[in-house]
């Protein structure tokens, strides 16, 4: 192997000037070139938007893999390129979905119980779908485009920030040497290493500028990934909060009887006894059901309710309201007046008066 022993030499000699004059400028109070205020505001803005960005991409990846284990799991496969035998990791809600299942499942499609764990459980499964979703569309759209900013063009930043610190003391060293020279052909070679060095830390000062000024660039590229990243959000929540609406709506159904099977609790929330009992059975009786042609009634609300939909009606316990149906109308529902206010409520929140 050939070996440039003046390249060697040479690269050492300028490696002890440099650590030279860094020790000059930091024990003795050397002088040393400046830079503008704008560059300096620009390696600022640069030193920030690094800073920022990390803890942004830090962030994002803890809201959607909240486990730390398993977020640096997947960090470990996704670097590797290895396949976990086609194997699909089941999130939160999934493995809530599962275990509904399972216990839906033991105790009986004919229970109430078991009825309304399944139907909590395909919800929860299509939520953890909704969720799988969102967290592949963050991934592609927002953190991928985050993390190669930080590995690609602020690495180059930094590395070519280096560059320029190294030419600047090489310059330094170089004026240094000028100042101490005491005769001229000394002071010949001394301004001659001035003009190189100046050259040199001139045209690694505009290639570092440039780099610095392109980050406005990456803060437009982010703020698209941002905007992505609130619209994924944004189907997401309305997803579930559409799919809870329906699941609510399925279960206040099904939650004053299936079939003959009443699911009886008193106002306390405790299982009824003797009177109670007796009371919450004839109350669970398919008879209580509306009639078609309802006409207009009042009604008095024997559990609260919470409105769901801007169409509905929030209501609490023993309130007295105006009800009646509109055409078309689903017949789990009736329309219900109360203080000027209007909207839809389920029949099963209510008793005819």
């Amino acid at each position: 192997m050939d070996f440039n022993f003046k390249k060697i030499a040479s690269d050492a000699g300028g490696f002890f000037s440099r650590a030279k004059q860094l020790t000059e400028e930091t024990f003795l109070k050397a002088e040393r070139t400046e830079l503008d205020s704008h560059f300096e505001n620009l390696l600022q803005r640069a030193d920030k938007t690094e800073d920022h960005t990390r803890r942004l991409l830090s962030s994002i990846e803890s809201y959607l893999q909240p486990n730390p284990t398993v977020r640096m799991e997947e960090v470990f496969y996704e670097k590797l390129e290895l396949k976990k035998d086609g194997v699909v990791r089941q999130n939160n809600l999934e493995q809530l979905s599962t275990a509904m299942t399972e216990a839906g499942e033991t105790f009986g499609e004919t229970t109430p119980y078991g009825t309304a764990l399944l139907k909590v459980a395909q919800t929860e499964s299509r939520l953890g779908q909704a969720e799988r979703e969102l967290c592949a569309q963050a991934a592609t759209n927002t953190l991928l485009p985050i993390r190669r900013f930080l590995e690609g063009d602020m690495k180059t930043i930094q590395k070519e920030r280096k560059v320029l610190n190294s030419k600047r003391l090489d310059l330094d060293a170089c004026k240094s040497r000028l100042k101490k020279a005491k005769n001229v052909d000394t002071q010949a070679v001394a301004e001659a290493d001035v003009r190189v060095a100046q050259a040199e830390f001139d045209k690694q000062s505009e290639i570092t500028k440039l780099l610095l000024e392109g980050i406005q660039t990456a803060h437009n590229n982010q703020l698209k990934c941002l905007r992505d990243f609130v619209e994924a959000q944004m189907s997401f929540y309305a997803q579930a909060h559409q799919l809870m609406a329906d699941l609510q709506r399925e279960l206040s159904g099904t939650m004053s009887f299936r079939g003959s099977s009443a699911i009886l609790v008193n106002n306390s929330g405790d299982p009824p006894n003797g009177r109670t009992m007796a009371a919450a059975i004839a109350a669970a009786k398919p008879s209580g059901l509306l009639p078609e042609d309802l006409g207009t009634k009042q009604a008095k609300v024997i559990m609260d309710y919470e409105a769901v939909l801007p169409s509905e009606i929030s209501v609490i316990q023993n309130d007295i309201l105006i009800v009646y149906r509109l055409p078309g109308m689903d017949a789990e529902y009736v329309m219900a007046e109360k203080g000027g206010k209007r909207g839809k409520l389920p029949v099963s929140y209510i008793e005819l008066l």
